[in-house]
């Protein structure tokens, strides 16, 4: 495997969507992808009638409204033509958040650390839910740090990847600080690509 290859393997979704909100994954995540973006999530829930949620993101984590907006109108022209939705519902595009869904790889290495809630498909440990901190990331699981370890529970326990049923971030104060700081620095970073790329432009320098 090169290590393109690798970087691709790390990216793909491991968590995935099923019935209906598979379906709508498969018909928008090729738009998402063509214009820059990286899907996170599909969920269509019956929230305020009938809302289409639709979570996502630049590859570098980072995600505006304007970025919202740009999805928005991509997608909506590709639900119309598939239709795989036979009632009125309202499309909703939306970063991750700070407490977000942990979907691929990539994702669990990055925030290797902080606390998160997992549930698995099958019983793990003889049990299906567990809540610590990412301890250790390997290409077919990671360790988790219990956060509370009941009696006679061991301190870590080691979750593979192909178990896991859906996993997301807790928040605390410490994950709300890396979080910020992560997404100015992709921020700054973007910006200065985009001077190097066009000098013309204003890099501005925000923090």
């Amino acid at each position: 495997m090169t290590e393109n290859d690798a970087i691709a393997a790390q990216d793909q979704r491991i968590i995935v969507e099923t019935g209906i909100d598979a379906r709508i994954a498969g018909i928008i995540e090729p738009v998402v992808e063509a214009i820059g973006f990286r899907l996170v999530r599909v969920r269509l829930t019956g929230q305020n009638g009938l809302t289409l949620q639709i979570m996502a993101e630049r590859p570098d984590g980072t995600m505006t409204v304007e970025g919202c907006e740009e999805l928005s109108r991509a997608i909506s022209p590709v639900l119309d033509v598939d239709d795989p939705i036979d009632k009125a519902y309202h499309l909703e595009v939306s970063s991750p958040g700070i407490d977000r869904p942990l979907v691929r790889k990539s994702d669990f290495a990055a925030w290797i650390g902080h606390l998160a809630k997992i549930e698995t498909a099958v019983l793990v440990d003889n049990r299906k839910r567990f809540k610590g901190r990412i301890a250790e990331v390997s290409d077919s699981g990671f360790t988790l740090e219990r956060d509370q370890a009941s009696y006679g529970d061991e301190p870590t326990v080691a979750i593979p990847f192909d178990a896991i049923d859906e996993a997301r971030l807790v928040l605390t104060d410490d994950l709300v600080r890396d979080a910020l700081t992560k997404d100015r620095q992709a921020r700054k970073a973007a910006r200065k690509k985009k001077h190097d790329d066009d000098p013309a432009a204003d890099g501005g320098d925000e923090d």
